[in-house]
Parts: C-alpha cells; sequence; structure tokens
C-alpha cells in the first residue's frame, strides 16, 4: 500500500510510522517535522555491513554517505554500527568529531577542499582524503609537510559512465567538476605527481557516478574500469594501488512506480567482477570502501506538515497549502522529485483528490508535488511526506528566514528529539 514497510494505518484510521501515531507526533512536537525511524536505519546500515562480509572476500568498510543526513545522533549510530562515514566540509567533519567518531574511519571528499578544511582533516588523522585536483594534490602535500605528518589519499576519478538517473546527480561522466578523467590520461597523470610528492601516500582510487541509480550494471561497469585502471598503473608504473572505493548512490523507492535493486545483490555482482577481473589481472583484491547515503536514511524518514490553505481554480488546479516547503524540501524546486503525500488523519480514505503541494515561501515555484493522489484535504489536517530522510534536513535553508524543523528519532515506541526546532534567536544569532 505504502512505499515503505514502516508505514500503516491504525485502528484510528491514522497513519502510522514505526508504528507510531503520526497525528499525536505532529501534535507532542509541531508542524514542520522530521522523523526519522532509528530501527530502520540500523538495519539498512547492518544491511550493507553483512553483503560486504557475505560477498567480498578482500576486506572492505561501508561509510555512510552522511551528507543525505548528518547530525550528531546519526553520527552515534554509524559509529555503533560498525560504520565508517564520508564527510564533504568542515561542517560534517567537525560534527561527526564532537561525538568522537573514529577518525581513521573517514573518507573526507570535495571538489574545492579550503586550507582550513584540509588543516583539520590532518589534525584530526581522518583515513582517507580524496583528492580532486593537481592543486589539491600541492596543497595537502605543503600542509602535511608543514605539520610534520604524511596524509593517505585516494584519487577521484571519473570513469565516464552516465548512469540513468537526473542530469544534476549524475557525476561519473566526462564532463563533471568532480575528479581526474581517466579517458584523457589526466587520472594517470595524478598518480604520477601523488607519487612525487613526499607528504602523500597514494593509497587507492575512488569514484561516484551519481545517485537515485536503479540498476546495478552502472556500478558493476564502474568497477572494471577502476580495476582496469589500477592494472594499467601496476604494469606502466609499477605501483600497486590497495584500495578501490566505489562510492555511492543506490536508488531508493520513493513513490510505488519505483523499482531499486536490492542492496544486497548490488554488493554480489560487484564482488564477482572484481574478483573474476582481478584473477584475470593477476592483481591482489583492493580493499573495497562503499559509501551508502540516501539508501540507509531516506525512506527511515517521513516530514509532517499542517495544512493551512485549500483554494481550487475551477477547470484548472487545486492548491493544497502546507506550513513547510522548499525551505525544508528542496528537492522538488531542484528537479523535481517525485513523492508520496498522505493525509496522516485521513490514511484510511480513499485519495480521490488531485493536488498542487504548495510552501509557504514567496516563489511560485515553491511546491512539494503536482497534481499528486491525495485524500480531500481540510485546513487543520496533517499531511506526511513519504521518504523524506535523505537531503531533505541536510539542504534545508533559511530563505523567506523561516526556522529549520526539529528532527526526532523514533524506536520501541519512544520518540526523542535529536535535533531541536530552531528559535527566532537562532535565526539572528549570527546577525551584527
Amino acid at each position: 500500500m505504502f512505499v515503505s514497510n514502516n508505514l500503516s494505518v491504525n485502528g484510528k484510521g491514522h497513519l502510522t510510522f514505526a508504528d507510531m501515531d503520526t497525528t499525536e507526533l505532529a501534535g507532542r512536537y509541531g508542524t514542520p517535522l522530521y522523523v526519522m525511524d532509528e530501527e530502520m536505519i540500523r538495519e539498512n546500515m547492518r544491511q550493507f555491513r553483512s553483503s560486504m562480509d557475505n560477498f567480498y572476500q578482500g576486506g572492505g568498510l561501508v561509510c555512510y554517505a552522511s551528507k543525505a543526513f548528518s547530525c550528531k545522533e546519526i553520527y552515534r549510530i554509524a559509529k555503533a554500527e560498525g560504520l565508517g562515514v564520508d564527510v564533504v566540509s568542515i561542517g560534517e567533519l567537525y560534527t561527526a568529531m564532537s561525538v568522537n567518531f573514529p577518525a581513521e574511519k573517514i573518507c573526507y571528499h570535495g571538489n574545492n577542499k579550503t586550507e582550513e578544511e584540509l588543516s583539520l582533516a590532518l589534525d584530526y588523522g581522518v583515513g582517507w582524503i580524496v583528492a580532486d585536483s593537481f592543486g589539491e594534490l600541492e596543497l595537502l602535500n605543503r600542509l602535511a609537510e608543514n605539520k610534520g605528518k604524511q596524509a593517505k589519499i585516494l584519487l577521484r576519478l571519473t570513469p565516464g559512465i552516465e548512469a540513468h538517473t537526473h542530469s544534476f546527480i549524475q557525476t561519473g561522466q566526462i564532463d563533471s567538476k568532480f575528479g581526474f578523467t581517466i579517458e584523457f590520461g589526466t587520472a594517470k597523470e595524478a598518480v604520477r605527481t601523488a607519487l612525487s610528492l613526499p607528504n602523500l601516500v597514494l593509497d587507492g582510487v575512488h569514484c561516484h557516478i551519481g545517485s537515485q541509480i536503479f540498476e546495478i550494471d552502472p556500478f558493476v561497469r564502474a568497477a572494471e574500469i577502476l580495476i582496469g585502471f589500477i592494472a594499467d598503473i601496476r604494469d606502466t608504473l609499477g605501483y600497486d594501488l590497495k584500495t578501490m572505493n566505489l562510492g555511492g548512490g543506490f536508488g531508493i523507492k520513493y513513490i510505488p512506480a519505483d523499482h531499486p535493486a536490492a542492496y544486497q545483490n548490488y554488493m554480489r555482482e560487484v564482488s564477482e567482477a572484481v574478483k573474476g577481473l582481478a584473477k584475470e589481472k593477476k592483481l591482489s583484491l583492493p580493499y573495497i570502501i562503499i559509501e551508502p547515503g540516501r539508501s540507509i536514511v531516506g525512506a527511515a524518514g517521513i516530514t509532517l506538515y499542517q495544512v493551512g490553505g485549500v483554494k481550487e481554480i475551477p477547470g484548472i488546479r487545486k492548491y493544497v497549502s502546507i506550513d513547510g516547503g522548499m525551505t525544508d524540501n528542496p528537492r522538488y524546486a531542484l528537479y523535481e522529485a517525485d513523492y508520496e503525500f498522505i493525509l496522516a488523519n485521513k490514511a484510511s480514505q480513499d485519495k480521490n483528490d488531485t493536488v498542487t503541494v504548495a510552501g509557504r515561501c514567496c516563489e511560485s515555484g515553491d511546491l512539494l508535488g503536482k497534481d499528486v493522489p491525495l485524500q480531500q484535504a481540510e485546513i487543520g489536517d496533517i499531511l506526511a511526506v513519504c521518504a523524506t530522510g535523505a537531503y531533505n534536513y541536510s539542504m534545508a535553508s533559511h530563505y523567506n528566514r523561516v526556522r529549520k524543523p526539529a528532527v526526532v528519532m523514533v524506536k520501541d515506541g519512544t520518540s526523542r528529539i535529536v535535533v531541536r526546532r530552531e528559535t527566532l534567536d537562532d535565526m539572528i544569532s549570527c546577525d551584527i
């Protein structure tokens, strides 16, 4: 019936999430409200970790891609479940380290890291810095020399793969702001440069081909290309690259028509390809890192809003206005992302209306969905938007000086705030 198995309807006809009545959560904590299912998050982390253990014998690490959803609590959970994390900014790194996350299990990404960011990464002793440009290699070498350290790095490569996803979230194609291109020889030149810099330790390579990808074939092809590159570097430069980071990008079910591949199948098929090619090219099995983010937290989150207005333009459109919008979920405004919408207090009723869900911002494009099925909406109803655990809170903004919502974690019939709702004083706290 719903896009996720942690959604149901109780005897009152209300939508439940992780067995908790969403209307009661909205009443207790207010709206807009992000709600996260802790048990589903933990189970998803365990599935990825067990798939690595079951299907790949070369050793590996699952790093949670924290850009999907970053706060202190998610790093505590990842730490408890034995995962590493992927961070892409000084803010994500600082948040992870504020809860004593093991620095040696952190991959630090970014196509334009600042001197401040690289310096802090070196001070913390992160496991890998994923270098993205020649300028970064030179800067990192200088900073490491000044600190009397050596920086363990991966080189981000663009393998030339265009995954079937929105153009804004494709990253593996040749025309990309990220990484060193294999096809034009830039990647091999980056290897030579890294090997010439005495304060860098080149451990391996990284690629990320995009996000919200349903097919497994592009991931297999990316692994094959990286194995080929590793073999070429050994044969031509005499250097063994030991680690292969395949990134993330695994799709999730946002609407009933979505059919993502099972994550266990991903690791099984990638492992088979890697082991087969490594044997063919007489390579030792590389240490594999994968970086799932959306697939861990996406379906584990919903957002609750209160309906504040219903406006019908006869023969044209019906608008249902809510007390949130593009400030807490910009994904529709960015690339017309699809979602499932449910009136939480009328979840047992049929969706016999077609509406456009409008946000509260002073922008005509502030929509969460256009012409979507919904129960008959009235002022005061609670609207649930499903599968918002990824790239909603993390992309929230202060446009129109709207305060960011609270984040509540639910588990075993209890709820707790993990990110408090912003106050008006928070809003002006940096103003002078």
